[in-house]
């Protein structure tokens, strides 16, 4: 499995984790899946969404049924780019976006389900 991003969609996300930081940024993925790529389409905000230091969380119940929700992606402010057992068992969507401080492309992981790292194009 491979994962597609506009450069543009990946540096608004780079750029709200460093607005963020050192609290944790939490989205949604918007996307579709065709054969081995899943390309990613837009970013959502969950409503109600919590930022603190070390954690980002949100409601399941204030989301819409969105079945175009591909996975999500969060900041790591300690720059670790492996996804944590939260990470892992709170999974929505089938693909986990890592940003990790710095916050350059040089620190970002997307990861399955499973935890098994999958290849980011960028463009």
């Amino acid at each position: 499995m491979r994962v597609r991003i506009s450069k543009k969609l990946l540096e608004a996300i780079l750029k709200n984790a460093q607005l963020m930081h050192p609290r944790e940024i939490l989205f949604m993925l918007r996307g579709e899946k065709k054969k081995d790529y899943i390309t990613i389409s837009d970013i959502i905000i969950p409503p109600f969404a919590t930022y603190g230091h070390g954690f980002a969380t949100f409601s399941l119940s204030t989301l819409p049924i969105d079945f175009s929700i591909i996975g999500t992606a969060h900041s790591h402010p300690s720059g670790n780019l492996a996804p944590s057992i939260g990470d892992l068992n709170q999974a929505i969507g089938k693909i986990i976006m890592i940003v990790g401080y710095p916050y350059t492309k040089q620190n970002i992981a997307v990861y399955d389900r499973e935890g098994n790292h999958v290849e980011l194009k960028i463009g």
